[in-house]
């Protein structure tokens, strides 16, 4: 039986990342928009709320919670909920860590996740994306070639967040037994990270452009060794995608929704218009549709299922409907909604990114 209660546990993080969400990242959404900056102190607030080390064996230094597909879907709902940009940046660890734990072999974990067990934030990235119009996350033109005992990658990427800051790279790539991913260093010669990228909505995650020309990283920095199903990842970003699409919607809705029952026109609240109480229950429906795919994507990998369709559907819809819940969002505004006094038109540019961005985040 397909069961999405959460548990104990989970609706207690929801709750604690719910009143983060609301209490510390939603009141600085529009000031980190303004400056393409997240504030100083979020990193170290997020950190010490243990959003990346709970998932880390203890052996590592995490705190040895098993990992939770569907407790990732309320991270990042809730987180979304404040700012989708922040969110992304707060998580970014754990575009490396969760792959690690996933298919990491010992040696990986052993090398890799101490280092995101620290008392400070520490940054991680991922290069999915390819500034190319036919773009398939399951089949990268970035190549990754066997040369002696080494592979050497080569291609471009596009929106790798924190490239420039992060310790750790986890690149896609096609490989000649298929898809594959590999952990690389910053510094890594032959790997150039190119100036930050000036995008729409999202602004403020740094996120860059990266070119691989012939980066030769050993046969151990492939995650999972040769074989490993690297397509769970892919499913895994989509369902983050999703999820956070909800929390992104979920803001713009609250937002228009509080707005109708406080405007009035010719003496009534413009809530009580029928077109306008139309519009919100569609947008209330269309929200929790997402959220029940999304969450059924997580089930699944949960409990050991494919979960490769699923998270495609989850995904498109969340692309599609999010962005019409924040443009109905901003048309219950009037003109007020395209105006930088109201989050709505933040809201709508961000949505904007779901059609894009591609493993800017895991669950």
């Amino acid at each position: 039986m397909v069961n999405f209660q959460p548990s104990e546990e989970q609706e207690l993080l929801r709750q604690t990342l719910a009143d983060f969400a609301r209490d510390a990242i939603r009141p600085q959404t529009r000031d980190a928009d303004e400056k393409d900056a997240v504030p100083a102190e979020l990193p170290a607030k997020g950190w010490e709320l243990g959003l990346v080390q709970d998932a880390i064996p203890e052996a590592f230094g995490g705190y040895g919670s098993p990992r939770s597909a569907v407790g990732g879907t309320l991270m990042l709902e809730e987180l979304s909920y404040g700012s989708l940009a922040i969110a992304l940046h707060l998580l970014s660890a754990r575009l490396v860590t969760v792959p690690l734990v996933t298919l990491g072999t010992p040696e990986q974990q052993q090398a890799w996740l101490p280092r995101f067990t620290g008392a400070e934030f520490a940054a991680g990235s991922a290069a999915l994306v390819e500034p190319r119009w036919d773009f398939d996350a399951t089949a990268p033109s970035t190549t990754a070639e066997k040369s002696g005992g080494d592979w050497v990658l080569r291609g471009a990427k596009c929106l790798v967040p924190l490239a420039a800051e992060a310790a750790a790279i986890l690149v896609y790539a096609k490989a000649p037994d298929g898809l594959a991913a590999f952990l690389v260093e910053r510094g890594a010669k032959g790997l150039t990270v190119g100036e930050r990228e000036k995008n729409m909505g999202i602004k403020a995650l740094a996120t860059y452009g990266l070119q691989l020309d012939g980066v030769r990283v050993p046969a151990a920095a492939r995650l999972g060794g040769d074989g490993a199903p690297v397509q769970q990842l892919i499913d895994a970003s989509r369902i983050a995608s999703a999820a956070a699409a909800v929390g992104v919607a979920r803001a713009a809705f609250d937002y228009a929704r509080e707005y109708a029952k406080e405007r009035k026109a010719f003496g009534v609240a413009i809530a009580q218009k029928q077109a306008i109480a139309f519009m919100l229950s569609n947008m209330a429906i269309e929200i929790d549709a997402i959220r029940l795919l999304a969450w059924e994507a997580a089930w699944r990998i949960d409990k050991g299922l494919p979960a490769t369709r699923e998270a495609a559907l989850a995904r498109q819809y969340a692309a599609d409907q999010c962005l019409k819940v924040c443009d109905n969002a901003l048309q219950i505004l009037g003109g007020h909604g395209y105006i930088r006094d109201h989050l709505v038109e933040l809201h709508l540019r961000d949505s904007r990114a779901f059609a894009t961005i591609d493993g800017l985040a895991i669950v």
